[in-house]
């Protein structure tokens, strides 16, 4: 990055000011889209101001494992980043991350100039959302060029005040998938119980969600049983 790209860069973030986010976390199952109106004030005229409306969209958040971890191609981080993925994959088995994405929908962007004082635009702005009443908008002060970086200021917004609430779900999701798998399973000895043919598929399933080792006395005890 050339020095008066990196300067516009942190210029455009350090000048950047969030009046409102949206109300609610990002979706933890499902894509987003954040409606933002970005009010600008033009470099080279005080009285100019420029107003972009348009989408945001949030990807759906994904978790990063230790083992997806160890299977990610370091590339050019080097042989000692293989071996800390690969450490990850083995030892951490409690961390989670989760990843979001973005996309920027330009093809939705309303973009018009006012003349007038910042601030008045900006409460017109303010009264025009509000009358909306959407929970999925956000207003941002920031500046004319470039004004896509102003975007980083609302998605780091969005995804602090999201985090905790899409990790919760994410757990929540998961014991609620671990009791089926459980309620599944002793469902599967009940039948198995009453009909000796079901023993292998039960047997099958045990081993393919890695739970042998956890049922292995119960199912010899179910075979002894029923005579096999």
């Amino acid at each position: 990055m050339s020095n008066n790209k990196q300067f516009d860069f942190w210029y455009a973030v350090n000048n950047t000011e969030l009046i409102s986010s949206p109300s609610g976390h990002l979706e933890t199952f499902g894509d987003t889209v954040v409606n933002y109106y970005l009010v600008c004030q033009q470099m080279d005229s005080i009285e100019k101001v420029v107003v972009r409306e348009g989408h945001l969209k949030a990807l759906k958040p994904a978790i990063i494992t230790p083992q997806s971890l160890g299977q990610v191609d370091v590339g050019d981080l080097g042989d000692e980043a293989k071996e800390y993925a690969d450490w990850l994959a083995e030892h951490a088995n409690e961390l989670r991350i989760i990843q979001y994405g973005f996309a920027l929908e330009k093809k939705e962007l309303k973009e018009y100039t006012v003349t007038d004082h910042i601030d008045n635009v900006l409460d017109r702005v303010k009264t025009d959302v509000a009358s909306l009443n959407d929970p999925l908008s956000a207003i941002l002060i920031g500046v004319d060029d470039p004004w896509e970086v102003c975007l980083m200021k609302l998605m780091v917004d969005l995804v602090q005040h999201s985090a905790q609430g899409n990790m919760q779900d994410f757990q929540q999701q998961s014991l609620d998938l671990k009791k089926r798998l459980i309620d599944n399973i002793d469902q599967a000895f009940l039948e198995a119980s009453r009909d000796a043919t079901k023993i292998n598929g039960l047997a099958d399933m045990l081993k393919n969600n890695g739970l042998w080792e956890k049922y292995e006395d119960r199912f010899f005890a179910l075979v002894k049983a029923s005579g096999q």
